[in-house]
């Protein structure tokens, strides 16, 4: 176990800690931390949310809130976000709010069906091959990419030009695809991603078919600078296919272990804490443990292991840092880069479930506080958004 100097700047930790845990490239526009979320909340203003959040050029048409990256670590909560807009514009909050929804879905699916989550859901769509499915001679990829590999974030109208072009118009597995924009995305997590990637090359439902129509409409003057706009390989939408459907998977039916997927109710306490452990899964103030404990010191582990294997963009890391350091200014807290499950095995923490499957190997800590969910998962059919929220109490 490494502890690290929050007392540099991100560039000199990254190069003094980092090195062989990341894929390179720089540092987001998006400032990570507590203060930088708080400041993109009290600034949003949804107004004409519902019209342009698919807008893509020019930037100043944009409708999209910036707010994905925030609220993955919840900096902000989807419950803060909700209430947050309840004075909008009807229209732009109910579209809004079915964004927020779409992100509940994710995570209700992804802490139901884990890691089934990286196979094809309900139709046979190429999973897995390699090669790089994204054209960079086509001048809309091209600049999607590149805002993607500096910024670590896009609009949804561009992922899922990404997403679409890579499998459903190049024919590559989307299985390598999504993982590399995970790998960029400050906002990643892997229930938006695989949700979002499945639901556009047709794993999940109807294949999205990305044309020029589409670049033109959303992003008016950029087909003009492509060196392929005489001879545009998306010119007419793809011809629809017919995906075959698979074996229907029981779990999108019904939940054999709700409480599994929910987490725990209350407040589960073994032995008295001695220090609040964060994860990347609830990195803000509001964190259930860290709000519970307010006296206790803090700590958050690097996973070592996990870094050397996903070889995330440093953009990624530099947000987390940031976050780290800000969180720093108003609690006691020791970060160090090593095992956080050895972590919390050896030493009493505190610490709030998240979703994901790797949160099992949390055998057995000493206190246990309940996830922040916007909606309480239920144990009916979630293979569809719409089923879902039908479903939901």
């Amino acid at each position: 176990m490494q502890e690290i100097d929050l007392n540099q700047s991100t560039e000199v930790i990254l190069a003094t800690y980092f090195d062989g845990l990341h894929s390179g490239g720089g540092k987001s526009r998006i400032k990570g931390g507590q203060t930088a979320a708080n400041q993109a909340l009290s600034a949003l203003d949804i107004t004409r949310y519902a019209s342009d959040r698919s807008e893509v050029l020019p930037l100043n048409r944009r409708g999209a809130t910036v707010l994905s990256p925030y609220i993955r670590h919840n900096l902000l909560t989807l419950k803060q976000v909700w209430v947050a807009v309840k004075d909008a514009p009807f229209k732009d909050r109910e579209k809004f709010q079915d964004e927020l929804m779409w992100q509940e879905y994710a995570r209700h699916l992804y802490a139901r069906i884990g890691t089934h989550f990286f196979q094809n859901l309900r139709y046979d769509q190429n999973r897995y091959s390699e090669g790089d499915g994204w054209n960079r001679d086509m001048h809309c990829i091209d600049q999607v990419v590149k805002e993607l590999e500096t910024d670590g974030w896009l609009v949804n109208q561009t992922r899922m030009w990404l997403a679409s072009h890579w499998t459903v118009r190049k024919g590559k597995g989307w299985l390598h695809g999504q993982e590399r924009m995970y790998q960029n995305l400050l906002d990643g997590s892997r229930a938006a991603n695989l949700l979002g990637w499945q639901w556009t090359v047709g794993s999940a439902g109807k294949p999205y078919g990305f044309a020029r129509w589409q670049v033109e409409k959303r992003a008016p003057g950029l087909c003009m600078k492509c060196p392929l706009k005489k001879a545009c390989p998306i010119q007419d939408f793809p011809e629809e296919e017919t995906l075959p459907q698979l074996e229907r998977l029981t779990l999108l039916d019904h939940d054999p272990d709700l409480s599994g997927t929910t987490g725990p109710k209350s407040v589960i306490r073994k032995t008295e804490p001695k220090e609040v452990l964060i994860t990347i899964d609830s990195m803000g103030d509001s964190d259930p443990a860290l709000v519970a404990n307010p006296d206790l010191p803090v700590v958050f582990v690097f996973n070592r292991d996990a870094l050397a294997k996903l070889q995330l963009s440093s953009k990624r890391i530099h947000f987390y840092l940031e976050t780290l350091q800000d969180l720093a200014t108003r609690r006691n807290l020791t970060v160090y880069l090593g095992d956080p499950y050895e972590y919390a095995q050896e030493n009493p923490v505190a610490v709030t479930y998240a979703p994901v499957p790797s949160f099992k190997r949390f055998a057995d800590v000493a206190e246990l506080h309940p996830y922040p969910w916007l909606r309480k998962p239920h144990d009916k059919n979630v293979q569809s958004f719409t089923a879902w929220r039908q479903r939901l109490g």
